[in-house]
């Protein structure tokens, strides 16, 4: 569909059994709000909390998160539904990043993650997906998210920052269980949006233990405005941080990759000539972001969620959920707000989404069926994900650092595809490297039990 515009679906009022709203339709306008406003609260928990850990600007990442997403309807012909929340891949560099030069470093490598991302997008929009699938396959896309996720865990329990503070269990563990308690329980107990919500529901009961154990200061959002505009920053560069924020490109790759997919399979649609605009898209909302202090942004998994429990897909929907966050994003109180949540918290609820982010990288092995009876596949997946976890660092010069995500990145693309090229010519692709590579005998089969 070309332009902006969209057909009623039906009557305007249901969607019948087995059909879906797609992405030129709508329902409507009230539901379609309604609708809008369920894409918000979905994205919402995830959206702050970023900020929240980092210590950015929740009223400005809300911005940006809602120019964003305007950006990306409008480079995608209005024809891919999807809201741009901030990435939570961001989060280990910008903490290098804050120690090193405050905010401003910090989204300068925002920026260069964004400017990447765009080129990537162009690429593919020109050239096509295909050789992405070749640089980066499942077995190391899964290695590079889980690395990520895995290299945060010390900051969950509590990282002391240059500025003293800690953001774990060890600055407030009573805190800290209630919050990821809260967490545990809101997801097996709650049913439809508010199980989705568990995080969010979790961070509101670990917010009112911590006010009642007086770990919550209401000074800032005492003096705090109800209306004003959001706290941009100027981006600054420091060449021996920025080398963390490439690998992030990998994971945002993989992401808005996997969320067109998503997206075709549930509406039955070929979204893939639309992947390399969906790139660039979410590469030009991310520099924006980076040009103005805000967090990086990425195509949310949460949305896909309310889409697929509600079987509308329309792109008016998203207009209005971009259209309520950039009211939001107006309130210097909610920011303040947001900036007050405590330490302890904060640790809990990173307990949880850390390790999220690790398992994700293991249930794309999972889904993509890796079989790591290959010593290929092991020895990458090995050897980088111990490099990023135990956090590595090369240093070639002064001022210029790389640390585990970087080096463990590196890591997985280069051994890979030397030991896949090596394995080829010499005719040892088949040959068990280790006793826990050897087939268990069920995969020579075809059948996973071998019968």
């Amino acid at each position: 569909m070309a332009g902006i515009g969209w057909r009623v679906h039906g009557d305007g009022r249901e969607v019948r059994p087995g059909a879906v709203v797609e992405p030129g339709e709508r329902l409507s306008w009230p539901r379609t709000v309604g609708i809008g406003l369920q894409h918000v609260v979905a994205m919402f928990g995830a959206t702050i909390l970023v900020p929240a850990i980092t210590g950015f600007p929740a009223a400005t990442t809300l911005f940006f998160s809602a120019v964003g997403t305007v950006l990306f309807l409008l480079i995608t012909g209005n024809r891919l539904p999807s809201y741009l929340g901030s990435s939570f891949a961001f989060i280990a560099p910008i903490a290098a990043a804050v120690a090193t030069g405050g905010l401003a470093v910090a989204a300068g490598g925002i920026l260069l993650t964004g400017v990447l991302l765009a080129l990537v997008g162009a690429v593919v929009h020109v050239a096509g997906s295909r050789w992405i699938d070749a640089l980066m396959p499942p077995v190391v896309t899964g290695t590079i998210v889980a690395l990520i996720g895995l290299n945060l865990a010390p900051t969950a329990w509590g990282t002391c920052q240059s500025d003293g503070s800690c953001s774990g269990f060890r600055a407030a563990p009573v805190t800290a269980l209630v919050t990821l308690g809260a967490i545990v329980l809101a997801t097996v107990l709650f049913r439809g949006m508010l199980g989705r919500l568990a995080i969010l529901v979790g961070v509101v009961v670990g917010y009112a233990c911590a006010v009642l154990r007086g770990e919550v200061d209401f000074e800032q959002v005492r003096q705090a405005a109800w209306f004003g505009l959001p706290q941009f920053t100027a981006p600054a560069f420091d060449a021996s941080v920025l080398g963390l924020f490439l690998p992030v490109v990998f994971v945002l790759v993989a992401e808005n990759v996997g969320h067109v997919k998503s997206v075709a399979a549930m509406t039955g649609r070929d979204l893939d000539p639309l992947t390399g605009r969906a790139l660039l898209a979410d590469g030009l909302a991310t520099t924006l972001a980076g040009a103005g202090g805000g967090s990086g942004t990425t195509t949310y998994a949460e949305n896909i969620g309310v889409m697929a429990a509600t079987r509308v897909y329309s792109t008016a929907a998203y207009w209005g959920a971009a259209a309520a966050a950039l009211v939001l994003s107006f309130s210097p109180k909610f920011g303040a707000l947001v900036g007050s949540v405590p330490a302890g918290v904060l640790g809990g609820a990173a307990t949880l989404l850390y390790g999220m982010i690790g398992i994700l990288g293991a249930r794309i092995w999972v889904q993509n069926r890796v079989d790591f009876s290959n010593p290929v596949n092991l020895t990458t997946a090995a050897i980088a994900l111990v490099v990023g976890i135990a956090n590595y660092s090369w240093v070639p010069r002064e001022g210029l650092a790389f640390e585990g995500i970087a080096l463990g990145t590196a890591t997985a693309i280069g051994v890979f595809h030397l030991m896949r090229l090596l394995a080829r010519w010499r005719g040892t692709t088949q040959e068990a490297a280790t006793p826990a590579s050897v087939p268990g005998g069920a995969e020579l089969e075809g059948r996973p039990d071998g019968r």
